[in-house]
């Protein structure tokens, strides 16, 4: 392969005419009209560029170029408490820049703008991951339950003092004692019909509201999750305005807390706990969209189902599932360009050459370890692009029925643990792939995963947000067959169990069983072929929510305990179905975006990109899909051995793909990602050349004894 050039195009020359032919399937596959053949596949930068800003481009630019302003940006191994001090500096410079009030409503100066808000908002993770989250601390949460759980009355009260950040505030859901958990907080909300007024208490330690932003220094109000208690009846969870300080910085009586101290990162933010001892505020201080009591007690709400009010409360609220899935994103895009710009120019070891050092990314271990994370992370950047968008039309009231919304929750909850959990492991690999410069504080990538840390529990622990993914897909299940008859079941059945006999047997794989017969490459051949892959993670998902629904069956005639007891028993395999639910929905946005592509060149390389994604999910379970009969033992051989054409077909590329996400270098801010590595690599290189070139070069020692060997061998 030859790299023709380094701009905005990159071009390669077809290796062989097997190479030509795998184009043309890949341009078939996916049905882009004529190939260019024969020749060069080139990729143009800049269309890549703006597939990856997705639907809100202009806005991300504009937010990107705050974020490169030095004044926002992170200063490496500040105390905890000048980076507190600065960060919430940098949120007044947010409110004069004006884009916080994207998602405000217009009569307010709001721009009524919700997909934008949080497409803007993500992009502060290239400042200072701090200054993302406290942000969305203060609008994205607290602004938030306000704007979306209160009626107008609040909004023009509250919102103006929040949106200015005169008012900063805490979400306070979250308690010592129940984290995912919500509708078992323990924090008691106490209408009193003599004074018109919510008595507020936390009656145990574990009622404590923690981990709150804004909670130990700069917030004056909260808004409280607590249980709403009138005339003897517990309501559910509702919401509550609560100021908690006073102008002088002082708690008001009945409320305390505590500074939760130096945590793992995101030390720029003030988390605390807060307690309440019978504290006292007006009725009208309830956020009452979903439900309200009267002067007299008497509690009403439009949504005659407990169950069903307390999630759609807690929905309207899902914007920070969304944010951490977006900026997680971002953070892997920053990781794998530090990491693929050094490895193509820091050079180790001889190989292939007398005098001249490999580059790191020449080596196919090293293009293992990044090239399927970068391609794992253009999958995540389009299925992102597709959530924003569902949110946008949820939040607009374009599409919002209660499936829309139980459609977006259940995204979120699938998207989230992904691209955090991903971004963990991206940063690492990232991380050790730069050896020693890595692991300087320098070059972002131990502070980074340190902030990045807590995404993978903030709003939802990722396991249990799979979970409700899982109960989704078994709903969805189940439903198919609630109004069928017994014969229809029967039906079912038996084609359940001839389905089982047909995989368990090896007879079926995917409709390949005679391209096993032939060579690797034929395997190949279909491999890559996008019905098979669609079919190949499609299948999985079914078939393992089938399984669990089948083991599940007997639930609803054991009694609650025997019921939780199986489901329990069935709660890894729920996780893990709901993740091979969210690769799909990934390998789906990834296939679509590629299909928009109109230069056929550079669609051509994400399709290679996205067929590296979409193999690499396979390989990863290709013990299921052996286990299962889905593959032959051949054709999971044909997978890696594919998954390594591709990563060496796609390395000239590497640098472009990443410089496609469109990074300055006031967004990198890592000294290992400029030019400076390979003007020290070229010192070196050009020295040596040139001591050779003098004839004052030492002799190596093996060199003389190879010689001293020969000459003694001439002698005999």
């Amino acid at each position: 392969m030859i790299v023709k050039g380094e701009g905005r195009e990159v071009t390669q020359d077809l290796e062989t005419p097997d190479d030509v032919a795998e184009v043309a399937n890949v341009h078939e596959t996916v049905d882009t009209g004529p190939v260019r053949v024969p020749g060069s596949v080139a990729l143009n930068t800049d269309v890549v560029r703006r597939a990856l800003l997705g639907r809100w481009s202009d806005i991300r630019t504009k937010s990107r170029a705050l974020a490169a302003r030095p004044e926002m940006q992170r200063i490496e191994g500040q105390s905890m408490e000048d980076h507190r001090a600065r960060v919430l500096e940098q949120m007044h410079l947010l409110v004069e820049d004006g884009q916080v009030l994207r998602a405000f409503p217009e009569r307010l100066g709001g721009d009524n703008d919700a997909g934008g808000n949080i497409a803007g908002f993500e992009e502060l993770v290239l400042a200072d991951p701090s200054l993302q989250i406290k942000s969305g601390v203060q609008w994205g949460l607290f602004g938030s339950a306000v704007l979306h759980l209160g009626t107008e009355k609040h909004q023009d009260r509250f919102l103006p003092g929040i949106m200015s950040l005169d008012v900063p505030g805490a979400f306070a859901m979250t308690e010592i004692g129940h984290g995912s958990d919500v509708a078992s907080i323990g924090t008691t909300a106490t209408y009193d019909a003599s004074t018109q007024e919510f008595v507020i208490h936390t009656p145990f330690k574990g009622a404590w509201k923690e981990f709150l932003g804004n909670a130990a220094r700069d917030g004056i109000a909260a808004t409280v999750f607590a249980q709403l208690i009138t005339q003897g009846v517990n309501h559910g969870v509702h919401c509550f305005y609560v100021p908690i300080r006073d102008e002088n910085g002082e708690f008001l009586p009945g409320i305390g807390g505590e500074d939760d101290g130096l945590k793992g990162g995101l030390n720029g933010i003030d988390n605390g706990r807060l307690h309440f001892s019978h504290v006292r505020i007006p009725r009208d201080n309830l956020l009452n969209r979903y439900g309200d009591v009267a002067e007299d007690g008497s509690y009403t709400s439009s949504i005659a189902s407990p169950g069903r009010r307390f999630f759609t409360m807690l929905g309207t609220l899902v914007q920070g599932r969304v944010s951490l899935d977006g900026a997680a994103t971002t953070a892997s895009a920053l990781g794998l360009t530090i990491a693929i710009r050094y490895g193509n120019q820091r050079r180790q070891f001889n190989a292939a050459s007398e005098t001249d050092e490999e580059v790191l990314l020449d080596y196919q271990k090293h293009q293992r370890r990044l090239l399927p994370r970068l391609a794992q992370t253009y999958a995540h950047t389009f299925a992102h692009d597709t959530l924003l968008t569902k949110f946008d039309e949820v939040f607009s009231g374009r599409a919002d029925t209660d499936d829309d919304r139980q459609d977006l929750e259940t995204l979120a909850a699938a998207l989230k643990p992904l691209s955090t959990w991903h971004a963990l492991d991206t940063l690492q690999e990232c991380r050790e792939a730069c050896g020693g410069a890595g692991f300087m504080n320098g070059n972002r990538f131990t502070s980074l995963y340190a902030d990045l840390d807590v995404y993978v529990t903030f709003e939802g622990d990722n396991n249990v947000l799979l979970q409700l993914v899982a109960k989704r897909l078994l709903t969805d299940f189940s439903s198919k067959f609630r109004k069928a008859d017994s014969g229809a079941l029967a039906r079912y059945v038996v084609a359940q169990a001839a389905d089982r006999a047909y995989h368990g047997s090896g007879l079926r794989t995917l409709g390949q069983t005679l391209g096993d017969f032939g060579s690797t490459a034929r395997s190949v051949g279909q491999l890559r072929e996008t019905a098979v892959q669609r079919e190949l993670l499609t299948d999985r998902v079914e078939t393992m929510i089938e399984n669990i629904a089948q083991e599940l069956r007997p639930a609803s005639k054991r009694s609650k305990k025997e019921a939780a007891d199986l489901f329990n028993s069935q709660q890894t395999a729920l996780i893990e179905a709901a993740r091979a639910h969210g690769e799909l929905l990934q390998w789906e946005a990834f296939t679509a975006a590629v299909e928009k592509i109109q230069d056929a060149s550079t669609r051509t390389v994400l399709t290679w990109l996205r067929d590296l994604f979409g193999l690499s999910v396979i390989e990863k379970h290709l013990a299921w899909y052996l286990m299962n009969g889905r593959l032959s033992t051949q054709r999971a051989e044909a997978v890696s051995a594919y998954i390594n054409r591709l990563v060496a077909r796609l390395r000239p590329y590497a640098v472009q793909l990443v410089d496609a996400f469109g990074f300055e270098e006031a967004h990198l801010r890592a000294p290992i990602a400029t030019d400076g590595e390979r003007q020290r690599q070229d010192e070196a290189r050009a020295y040596y050349a040139a001591l050779r070139e003098s004839g004052d070069a030492p002799v190596d020692e093996k060199v003389l004894r190879a010689r001293e060997k020969a000459a003694k061998k001439q002698s005999r």
